[in-house]
């Protein structure tokens, strides 16, 4: 059984940073995609940020180009996203996951078919 487990979340100002964390239970022993996707209130779940734990190319969302940041530990089964110059509408709730649809060509579209999903850590950032 694999499990996904997000830590890092919490409440900040408008400008301010926050890192997350999501650490994979064991190694998956072949190659896989990871990353974040989040979901507001009211809202569909979309995708943030990801990369290829083997090719190890990033992929952004527009809204978030250029202000958070992926980083894997392979060594460690863990993936970081270093939020900075957070902004109101960056208000979610941010879950880990592992692999969906075209995951590996950059899609960062929602998948229900995801294989693997975190239970979900909560960021604020008030204005």
């Amino acid at each position: 059984q694999v499990q996904l487990v997000e830590s890092g979340g919490g409440s900040v100002q408008a400008g301010g940073s926050l890192r997350l964390s999501c650490g994979l239970s064991r190694d998956l022993h072949r190659c896989y995609c990871m990353g974040w996707f989040r979901q507001a209130p009211g809202k569909e779940r979309e995708g943030v940020a990801s990369i290829h734990s083997c090719d190890g190319t990033p992929y952004y969302a527009d809204s978030v180009k250029g202000r958070f940041t992926i980083s894997p530990d392979n060594s460690e089964n863990t993936l970081e996203l270093q939020m900075n110059s957070l902004r109101p509408e960056d208000s979610a709730m941010y879950y880990c996951a592992v692999d969906w649809l075209d995951c590996a060509r950059g899609s960062l579209r929602y998948d229900p078919a995801t294989l693997y999903w975190g239970q979900g850590t909560h960021v604020n950032v008030s204005s």
